[in-house]
Formats: structure tokens, sequence, C-alpha cells
């Protein structure tokens, strides 16, 4: 690196990180997650504005490959601690009905979206008509644990039965997302060559999962009185860039190895451990690296030549995305006799897409299924129904004030001791976004 890019580099950095701060608190302030502010700060600094004259200032294109690693480590650490806060307990105490209400939350909007590719396949296909289609629908799908966990959290909604509910659909949410998002990256071909390695992600998994796991499980029950000293804490961050790396190797993408790994951790003996783990890594990553990766989204948002033809394709994408999500998620409440008013809050908590969104559009844009204009209009539609998941909330249910005495509806059997705590302990993940 010369004298220049370095200096580059460290302002860039100062510029993202106070930006951030600064709209992610102002989005606080009128009762938005902190990520709507901090991707904004990543719109504003990109080429919407100003046709990219301070993107270009700030960050020249030797600096910006340097940008993209940081990002890069930034998602990988996140998805580490989604699957670290991600625990089956939470599907414990709701039955049936966070199952159905998750597959019918996925189900419908993927049909929906696999519709809408094909109405803008002559517009925005790209190569791919499959892949477009299926990715399309996958976009759709998308509920994001983080956000709707911190949504709860700030209404102390989190140990109500519609919190519990709520937590347990998101979480099999991001299982099933996850899991689609890796199946259409496995079979559009996008390793290249190397395809085959692809047939490796089987036994990695199988190996992480009947391997892996029991052998952390053993080595912590045996000291449980285990603390996140330097050298475990490199252990870990050691486990998580090998997982990481042995995903992308074999043809899937970085964040199913990171978000692996965070699963196969121990939840059990290991309590204090993981608190710490996120403690330390959730500072840094939520505080430098996540803004890093907001403006590398933002530097591929561009939105200043939109026109009326752009606006009714947004209009459309907002439709689907949103009537698809809740019309899903409304139904399947309802059919499980949960009462309308709780049925609704339920639906409008699913539509919550932030970060987990721009993560799945950022691996679409990056492996060729989505296309740089309808990318923007993507990201305006993850901000947009991730703002309004909030106030619509309120309306349905009322102010926080007023949440605990309207959640206590009859609407699932009340939690047991080990599915509310372990649903309380889910929204430490959402305060790094």
């Amino acid at each position: 690196m010369t004298t220049h890019q370095t200096s580059s580099l460290l302002l860039g950095l100062a510029v993202i990180v106070l930006l951030a701060r600064l709209l992610g608190a102002l989005a606080r302030r009128l009762h938005q997650p902190a990520v709507i502010g901090e991707v904004l700060a990543g719109i504003a600094l990109g080429p919407t504005l100003f046709h990219g004259a301070v993107s270009d200032a700030l960050f020249p294109a030797g600096v910006r490959p340097l940008l993209g690693a940081l990002a890069a480590v930034g998602v990988a650490a996140f998805m580490f601690l989604v699957g670290l806060e991600w625990d089956a307990a939470m599907i414990r105490g709701s039955g049936s009905l966070a199952a159905t209400v998750s597959f019918s939350s996925i189900l419908l909007p993927f049909g929906l979206g696999t519709l809408l590719a094909l109405y803008l396949m002559d517009d925005y296909g790209t190569g791919d008509r499959t892949a477009f289609m299926l990715f399309m629908g996958i976009a759709m799908s998308i509920t994001a644990f983080p956000v709707l966990a911190r949504i709860l959290t700030d209404r102390g909604m989190t140990r109500s039965p519609l919190g519990v509910v709520a937590l347990a659909c998101a979480s099999i949410d991001d299982v099933l997302a996850w899991s689609l998002l890796a199946g259409v990256v496995a079979v559009s071909g996008a390793a290249g060559p190397d395809q085959w390695r692809i047939l490796l992600a089987v036994p990695y998994l199988l190996g992480m999962l009947f391997v892996v796991r029991p052998l952390l499980r053993r080595f912590v029950k045996r000291r449980p009185a285990l603390t996140l000293t330097p050298t475990v804490f490199a252990a870990v961050l050691v486990g998580l860039l090998l997982s990481a790396a042995a995903t992308e190797w074999v043809g899937l993408h970085y964040i199913f190895g990171a978000f692996l790994f965070g699963v196969v951790l121990p939840r059990t003996g290991g309590e204090r451990l993981r608190a710490d783990v996120h403690e330390r890594l959730g500072q840094l990553s939520g505080t430098l690296l996540l803004p890093v990766f907001f403006l590398v989204a933002g530097l591929q948002v561009d939105l200043s030549g939109l026109d009326a033809g752009g606006l009714g394709t947004l209009g459309l994408i907002l439709l689907v995305a949103v009537g698809g999500k809740f019309t899903g998620a409304f139904a399947a409440a309802r059919l499980n006799r949960m009462p309308v008013r709780q049925s609704a809050a339920l639906a409008t908590l699913m539509n919550t897409r932030g970060l987990t969104e721009l993560i799945v559009l950022n691996v679409g844009l990056q492996l060729g299924f989505l296309g740089r204009d309808l990318y923007s209009l993507m990201v305006v539609m993850a901000v947009v129904t991730t703002a309004m998941a909030g106030p619509l909330l309120s309306w349905i249910i009322g102010r926080p004030a007023d949440t605990a005495v309207r959640s206590g509806e009859n609407t699932a059997p009340a939690p047991t001791a080990d599915t509310a705590d372990t649903a309380n302990s889910a929204g430490t993940v959402s305060s790094t976004v």
C-alpha cells in the first residue's frame, strides 16, 4: 500500500464509523432499528447522491478492494454471531404454530417472487434464468432474526407468548432461507470449473454436526469454569475463519461456514463463554466491520436515475415482499386459532428483513444472480419493510408501554423457563444491528 492509500483508507474508515453511529443513533431516536440509519449512511456515501463524487473522493479505486475485504470479515463475524445465538430451544413451547407459520411465510412469498422474476426477466434478468427466478423467490422470503429480536427486546416482549412464537418462527425461517440459498448457489454452477467440490458440502456439514459439535461439548463439559482468555478467543476466531473458508472453497459461500460454526458451539455449560465471545466480537463487528459492509453495499446502490418505470417495479417488489410474507404468516396463524390482532402482529414481525436481506442481496450480486439496477431496488425494499415493522406493530398492538398487557392474550402455550431465557438471550445478537 502507498502512503496515499493508507491515509485514504484510515480517513474513509473514520468517516464510515462516525456517520454510521450518527445515523444509527438518529434512527433509534425515531424508534427505528439502528440498521436503518447505518444502511442509509452507506447509500448516502454511494453514487446515489452527487453522482458518486463523495465516494470517489473518500474511497478511491485502490482502496475499495481493502474495504471489500474488511466487509467480508464483518459479514462472517455477524453470521457467526447469528449462528451462536440460534438455538432449537426457541421452537419449544410453540407447538406446530411456529413451524406452520414459518413454512407458510416462506412458501407463499417464494412462489410470488419467482412469478415476479418471470415478469421482470426481460428488463432485469441475468444469464441464468433459473437461478434468477429462484434467487428472487428467496430474497422475498427472508426474515431478519436479529432485527426482529431487537424489536421484541425494545418492547419487552421476548418473554411474551407472541414474542416466543415470533422468535421461533424467525429462527426456523433463518435455517430454511439459508438452506434454500445454499441450494441455489450449489445448483447454479457459481463455483465454476471446480463445481465438483460442492459434493464435499454434505460430508462437511455432517462432520461439523456429528463430530466437531460433540467434541466441543465434551471439551466444555470438562472445563466448567472456562473463560474467554486470549488463547480461547483466538481458537474461536480460527474455527470461525476456517469454517468460512471451507464453505467458500467447496463452492458455497463463506457466510454458511461462519453461521454453521456458530451453531455447533456448545449451548449447555458454555453460557458465560458464549456471552463473552458475543460481547467482544460483537462490539468490533458492530462498530467497525458492519458499517464498512453497509458502505460497500451502498456503493452498489444507484438510485439517481430512478424513473417512473423503476418506481413501478419498486411498487411491485414491495407488494410481493410485504403481501406475500404478511398473507402467508397471517393465514397460517389464523388457521392455528391465533387471535386476529396477534396474527397481524406476528405477520408484521415476519416482514422485517434488515441486515440479513442485505447479506443475501450481496451474495446474489457477487454471484451474478442480480444486476445492479434490480439490486438497488431490492435494497430499498429491505429498508422499507424493516422501517415499517415498528410503526405497524404499534398500530396493531399499541405502544411498548401497552404491549405487555395486550401481548398477554392467549396466543400460544406459555413458554417454559428454558424457552423464555433462550428467547430473551436471542436479543443480544441484535445489538450489532
